[in-house]
């Protein structure tokens, strides 16, 4: 996705609390959960929906009711209060298609989003196959290879909230939707609280807003408008006014393949002086990630894991990477977290080459936990992954093999995929940096322990352009 609407309509003193009480909750702060649910729908009857919409829109969760939730949680825990507070979140937006069965012919002026994430499947790497056209297709679930006009989030704390919003949805639409796919979230269980399946914490380096969120040591900052439309920072391209504080959501629905990775680890130990071979196992996750498990940034530990580093906020993400072309003995270039985050990478490129691309992530896990037999046969037999979700992305770098750009004696260098989402349509990927005593050294993945099954491409509205544009 490219980066969002007119600097035309930007307003510098954003956020008022006009702008809060409009942009919808997910999109910078996020909904609190421990559980979600997905509803990719159809659209059966445009009118009804349109008056059933206009129900919906009082339920539908704003930033600022973020905030306020946010803050009762954070005094629940400083009392010493058990439990979780119970809290209902609904979000919801419209692909390209969705708009145009409503009627809304405006032009968003993305062209990612016109086509559809169908149509660039091939460029974002997904595996599938060509035929003696030339026609590709994605190996997609085929909800995804149908039509999507939207998606509705509900999140909550527990399942028994998430059920109460989805009761009230199917309540409110009836027979003017039709559901084309569910998919359940859940944080997972205990210790692993805000790991991936593959075991690394996940979410430590997203972007902040200073005027909205205030920001930590080494947290990137960027304008609220990298992140939603019509506000200070945003590009110069002309979008409907009725496009100010929405953004573009970036659902990908990625399969892992956990015992097959863990595998893949203990086969491959890095060697480095006075490391056994199960730490030279762990090292390799670290640097195909760019952080230990506890999410210690081995730019900071470049050989052993530091939970205390990791759980510090005023040093875990305060660093930078070196800008040597010759050096990866810390963190490789084609690292996953360097791939998304390149700091200083591109500063000769000037102030917005980053913060235009940055991101935020509100991605949660699905499916069961490993089983015995999973990890004894290093065989996925049962579906995990990452409901991956974005708002405002530039998902090309993770496939790009010369990104981050460096050149080494006037010569472009190649640093190869980003080694955990990058993808090559289902072919092995190459990536250098990994061995830390020859970092020219190239390495070779067998296969991709990510794998995208689906997505598409949403834009989520303001609550006043859901009331004036899309309801009845």
């Amino acid at each position: 996705m490219t980066s969002t609407n007119s600097a035309t309509s930007a307003t510098p003193t954003w956020p008022t609390q006009h702008d809060l009480n409009d942009l919808q909750g997910d999109v910078v702060l996020g909904m609190p959960k421990r559980t979600e649910d997905f509803i990719f729908f159809n659209i059966q009857n445009a009118n009804a929906f349109k008056h059933s919409l206009k129900l919906l829109i009082p339920s539908i969760t704003t930033t600022a009711q973020i905030q306020k939730l946010r803050q009762d949680i954070s005094d629940h825990k400083r009392a010493g209060a058990t439990g979780l507070i119970q809290c209902v979140g609904i979000n919801i937006a419209f692909s390209n298609q969705g708009l145009k069965k409503l009627g809304i012919m405006d032009d968003l002026n993305d062209p990612s989003f016109d086509a559809g994430q169908l149509a660039s499947a091939k460029a974002l790497g997904d595996e599938g196959t060509t035929d003696s056209s030339g026609s590709f297709t994605p190996n997609w679930l085929s909800a995804f290879k149908s039509e999507i006009d939207g998606i509705i989030l509900i999140a909550g704390e527990s399942r028994a909230s998430v059920l109460q919003g989805t009761n009230k949805v199917d309540h409110i639409f009836g027979e003017t939707i039709r559901e084309v796919l569910k998919v359940t979230g859940q944080v997972r269980p205990g210790k692993e609280k805000g790991h991936e399946h593959f075991g690394f914490l996940d979410g430590i380096s997203s972007p902040a807003i200073d005027a909205l969120t205030g920001h930590l040591p080494g947290q990137i900052v960027v304008p609220p408008g990298v992140l939603v439309c019509g506000t200070t920072g945003d590009v110069d391209i002309q979008r409907p006014a009725w496009a100010t504080n929405g953004s573009f959501l970036v659902y990908r629905h990625f399969n892992q393949l956990v015992p097959e990775f863990k595998k893949f680890l203990e086969d491959n130990p890095l060697e480095f002086p006075a490391i056994p071979a199960k730490q030279g196992s762990e090292l390799l996750g670290a640097r195909l990630f760019g952080r230990w498990p506890s999410g210690a940034p081995i730019e900071l530990a470049p050989t052993h894991d530091d939970p205390a580093l990791a759980a510090d906020k005023q040093r875990n993400n305060n660093f930078d990477f070196s800008q040597d072309p010759l050096d990866q003995t810390k963190c490789p270039f084609a690292a996953h977290i360097r791939k998304a985050n390149p700091r200083a990478d591109l500063d000769k490129f000037g102030p917005t080459a980053l913060t235009q691309h940055m991101l935020v992530r509100q991605s949660i896990a699905f499916g069961p936990e490993v089983a015995p037999d999973e990890a004894q046969s290093h065989k996925t037999r049962q579906d995990r992954g990452l409901a991956f979700v974005c708002y405002q992305s530039n998902a090309g770098w993770a496939n790009t093999k010369n990104f981050p750009p460096k050149t080494i004696n006037g010569t472009a260098y190649q640093s190869g995929f980003d080694p955990i989402i990058g993808q090559n349509n289902g072919a092995p990927r190459q990536t250098d940096g990994l061995q830390p005593k020859n970092s020219n050294a190239e390495t070779t993945l067998p296969l991709d322990f990510i794998v995208s099954k689906g997505g598409q491409y949403f834009f989520s509205p303001s609550i006043s352009a859901l009331q004036t544009k899309f309801s009845a």
